[in-house]
């Protein structure tokens, strides 16, 4: 659970740009480079906002994430706690042609389907009905943009952990000097920001990589 307060990034922020009185960069306009950095970040590693949580599902196999979801991590089981297992859709349609039409008994989900590049869906075998399955979810969400009046004494704490308030601010930085590109050496403050922004959370497809369900190459025997 995150400790550091919103303010305190933006404060920081400010000292950095040497505009402690917020005249060239007021609270307002750093507060929307905060949020834009805790998207980006979500963005690049989905793990840094991950939920875990309880989802029914909806008649049929198709199902999607929550409004808020961003990518599918993992499906972990039924809420009675039978296991669900990730399987490659091509063997259930090589083995089983009309799994769709398969309805699951009570708790029955066995196996789920999830390809990256539609992220925010996925499928269940044997097909779920309204209001009796209910599965345990893992999934990363976008964070709420922070909406603050009282820049002074806001309580408010960063969405993510602790550990990329420097990554933020490194953001918050990197989009400030862009603002001010047209004086000399500020394109190449913010491209030094920005570098150390990636450097700190690596790469989107690499974070892809390691979080991606990968389905098992064969039926699991129930």
């Amino acid at each position: 659970m995150a400790t550091i307060k919103v303010i305190d990034v933006l404060d920081r922020a400010s000292i950095l740009l040497q505009d402690a009185t917020h005249t060239r960069f007021p609270n307002a306009e750093l507060l929307k480079f905060f949020n834009d950095a805790q998207r980006e970040i979500v963005l690049q590693r989905p793990d840094a906002n991950m939920i875990n949580e309880n989802q029914s599902l909806a008649t049929g196999t198709k199902q999607s994430l929550p409004s808020n979801g961003l990518r599918l991590i993992d499906i972990v089981r039924n809420q009675n706690g039978r296991s669900i297992t990730q399987v490659d859709r091509k063997i259930l349609d090589e083995s089983l042609p009309n799994w769709h039409e398969s309805t699951a008994g009570v708790n029955k989900i066995e196996n789920y389907i999830y390809d990256g590049s539609d992220p925010k869906n996925y499928y269940v075998y044997p097909k779920a009905v309204s209001g009796t399955h209910t599965i345990e979810i893992i999934y990363s969400k976008s964070p709420t943009d922070v909406t603050i009046s009282d820049f002074t004494n806001d309580t408010q704490t960063i969405t993510l952990d602790d550990i990329y308030a420097n990554t933020i601010l490194d953001y918050i930085m990197y989009r400030a000097y862009q603002k001010d590109a047209e004086f000399a050496g500020n394109t190449q403050k913010a491209m030094m920001h920005y570098q150390s922004f990636s450097n700190s959370i690596g790469v989107k497809t690499q974070a892809d990589t390691v979080l991606t369900p990968i389905p098992s190459t064969s039926m699991a025997v129930r």
